[in-house]
Formats: C-alpha cells, structure tokens, sequence
C-alpha cells in the first residue's frame, strides 16, 4: 500500500482524492477524500472538510470530519469542526470544538 506525503513547505488549495494513505506535513485548504488513512502530523495545517478510513491528528484541522473507522487527536492537536466517526479519540491535551456524531 502507498502512501502519499505532502511536504512541509507545499501548500495545496482545492480538492485531493485518491485511494491510498496521505500524510500532511504542509497546508492543505479545500476538500480531502482517501480511501486509506489521513495523517496530520505536527505543524501542518488543513482548513478542509475530510472523508478517510481513520484520521489521526497532531496538527491543526478546521472542518468537518467523517472516518468510516476512527478519529483520533493526539495531545498537541487543535480540531474545530464536527467529528463523525464510530470510534473517536480526544488526547488529554488536545484542543476541540464542535460536535461529535458516534452513531455510524
């Protein structure tokens, strides 16, 4: 299985798609669909709504978010937007505001 990462000094505005897994290290402003995993890591800001197998989260992410299995924030992460997924982790200090929906 591949796995796609976007750099830190790439910015991207718009819409990414794509079966495989995608790692965020830059910024991503629009609209993110992958079939696979997405990973946010530290440092790295996403303003889009998200769709994903899981969605794990050290960055920054404001939008919505939907992960067919599992949503999970990590204690340095900062989240605003609504979290549905059937299974959501909020890390002792991570930042969240907005509305969590477990009935997948």
């Amino acid at each position: 299985m591949a796995n796609t990462v976007i750099g830190s000094s790439i910015v991207i505005d718009g819409e990414i798609t794509g079966e495989e897994s995608l790692t965020i290290l830059g910024t991503v402003k629009g609209k993110i669909s992958v079939a696979q995993n997405l990973v946010v890591e530290s440092g790295a800001t996403v303003e889009a709504d998200v769709e994903a197998q899981t969605v794990t989260v050290s960055g920054r992410l404001t939008g919505n978010v939907v992960a067919r299995e599992r949503i999970e924030l990590k204690p340095e992460s900062k989240m605003v937007g609504d979290a549905k997924s059937p299974r959501i982790v909020i890390a002792d200090g991570a930042g969240f505001k907005g509305n969590v929906d477990m009935d997948v």
